[in-house]
């Protein structure tokens, strides 16, 4: 036993629960009713073995009738047993659940707060397995495994003193047996370990194929990608199977040695048993009880392997989950910062590098002066850097090297709410949540006026289409605003950057995905939400950054040329100018 303990110790067990002690406070009280309860509900194992020996050998023996109430309180202590067993399942569920709701709350909260380099490198069913089902596994889980060994503990306890109660000879047999059953615990941990994390992983891919059969549906079905994503489900669910099946030949044979064990127990206890009788050192009532008490104490032990493996994959779960809350998000606030309350002295940017993989720069030695209302439009090749140069500014990423200023200060030194609160960004393809028009839009102020929002869906031209909608405002959109066509979507997005009315804005190819009269329309909103602000824009279709006061050309990650329309077209040679000349042809 104590190799089983010193192998839970090595888990970080106490660790876990050390740190895990902030979510079991408020209801530690609750907590300690449903183990204080498993006591009773262990001893009176014991206690139904116990009054065994005096039914014997007053009854079977000694003949006498005077034992009529043993039955009737073993019908009572049944009874007492069963009631207690559910007082603790309901208290258990009821600490595992709240627990498991505080933790996951604690997780969501930390999710909404990592930088976006974590969403990169993880897919959906990563973080819903970790941040989800790992806390199931991790509180309820564990919660109910422990029940279960807390109940079986004492009630081994118990079993053992009457084992001893009964014949000490035969106890120490019986107790030597069990200490051999239970030895392959103490190596359950290390067989499972590395299946565990894989299997983990696995089914996580298993929920990111649900995730993009249900994101994809319309490119599943306009490319006929049946066979292919069929193909791919398959794979991922052939590797679960052989990962269940590696768990199996690993920990498989452990219950089926534990029973193996101890029958060869029982077996010994009932030969040596036999001749303790014969030789009358014990009364047939006492080998009655021992017996009872052994079969008792026994059988839980039949199927512990199991139950243990359970164990050992919640704590696994459990050291997944305090990773999760120990871990910082890269970018966050220093210790000490401003509140970005205005923009006047305009945005610089030094000698700004950044890389998203080390020793792959995606942007080199970037500097550039905006001055406070200017509108700046990003322009060229596709994967040179535009929108990392942008993404850059309200810290979506951190820059490798240099500095991006605000009012001659760095970027950093403010706090991220102020930072993000004076930028509104419309990117190429916005997010809308499941819910209505309205609900979308007041998003960026939830406190604004029916006057404020009316204002912002009249500049955004929401209201264009909203009038021939039976429910205008408050008509639901669906899941990523679903029912709505792009340029509806891009409008309520505008109109969201609109009621958040911060000084600076950033246009992240509003326009490219959607066809001529829809644009003209949204570039309508644009040019509106454009005015009295910093704006900056990326577009393809440079027709449409003609106006702009500067426009950037950025190419292969470095600035490559720096001017206005008019300056840039009238060099024959320039980059720009043959980029415009090409999109005229």
């Amino acid at each position: 036993m104590n190799g089983i303990f010193n192998k839970i110790k090595n888990t970080h067990f106490i660790h876990d629960y050390g740190l895990m002690w902030p979510f079991i406070k408020p209801y530690w009280k609750v907590a300690l009713i449903a183990v204080l309860i498993t006591v009773p509900v262990g001893a009176l194992d014991a206690v139904i073995a116990w009054v065994l020996k005096p039914y014997m050998d007053v009854m079977m023996i000694e003949k006498s009738a005077n034992t009529y109430w043993i039955p009737l309180m073993i019908i009572a202590f049944s009874a007492l047993q069963g009631i207690l067993t559910y007082s603790a399942n309901y208290a258990n569920t009821w600490v595992g659940g709240r627990i498991s709701a505080d933790v996951k709350i604690a997780l969501f909260k930390k999710l909404l707060r990592y930088d976006a380099t974590y969403f990169d490198n993880n897919t959906s069913g990563n973080i819903l397995m970790r941040f989800n089902q790992d806390v199931n596994a991790a509180c309820s889980g564990l919660l109910n495994n422990l029940k279960q060994f807390s109940t079986r503990t004492f009630s081994s306890i118990s079993l053992i003193f009457v084992l001893f109660y009964n014949c000490w000879q035969l106890a120490i047999i019986a107790v030597t047996i069990l200490g051999i059953a239970l030895f392959p615990l103490t190596r359950v941990r290390r067989k499972i370990k590395d299946i565990n994390q894989k299997t983990v992983f696995t089914n996580a891919e298993t929920i990111t194929h649900y995730n993009e059969a249900f994101s994809g549906n319309r490119v599943i079905a306009s490319y006929n990608l049946y066979d292919y994503e069929n193909a791919r489900f398959d794979d991922t669910l052939h590797r679960v199977f052989k990962l269940g099946m590696k768990m199996v030949q690993r920990t498989g044979m452990l219950s089926p040695f534990m029973h193996f064990i101890v029958s060869l127990g029982i077996a010994l206890v009932i030969w040596c048993g036999s001749y303790l009788i014969l030789s009358q050192q014990i009364t047939a009532g006492s080998f009655v009880s021992f017996v009872a008490a052994l079969i008792l104490l026994y059988n839980p032990i039949k199927g512990i392997g199991n139950n243990f493996n359970n164990v050992q994959i919640a704590l696994m779960a459990m050291e997944r989950v305090f990773e999760l809350l120990q871990t910082t998000p890269s970018i966050k606030d220093n210790k000490k910062t401003a509140e970005l309350q205005h923009i006047n002295n305009g945005i610089e940017y030094q000698n700004v590098c950044f890389e998203y993989v080390a020793g792959k720069p995606v942007l080199q030695d970037i500097n550039l002066k905006i001055k406070a209302g200017e509108t700046i439009a990003l322009v060229g090749n596709s994967g040179g850097g535009k929108s990392t140069f942008v993404n850059l500014l309200p810290r979506f990423y951190d820059v490798t090297a240099g500095h991006i200023l605000i009012n001659g200060e760095d970027v950093r030194n403010y706090s991220l709410l102020s930072l993000r609160d004076k930028i509104a960004v419309v990117f190429q393809d916005n997010f809308l949540f499941d819910g209505t028009i309205r609900e979308n839009i007041m998003l960026a102020k939830e406190n604004a006026t029916e006057k404020e929002l009316q204002q912002a869906i009249d500049a955004a031209c929401v209201s264009e289409f909203i009038k021939d909608l039976p429910q205008g405002l408050d008509t639901p959109i669906g899941e990523r605003g679903v029912l709505l066509s792009g340029g509806q979507k891009q409008r309520i997005a505008i109109a969201r950057a609109f009621l958040k009315n911060a000084p600076i804005v950033i246009l992240d190819e509003a326009t490219s995905a959607l066809d001529n009269k829809s644009e003209a329309v949204v570039q309508k909103a644009i040019d509106n939400l454009m005015k009295d602000r910093t704006v900056f824009v990326i577009a393809h279709r440079l027709s449409t950054v003609r106006h702009a006061d500067k426009i950037v050309v950025v190419n292969y990650g470095k600035i490559a040329e720096v001017g206005t329309h008019a300056t840039l077209i009238a060099d024959e040679n320039s980059i720009y100018a043959s980029l415009y000349k090409a999109q005229l042809k």
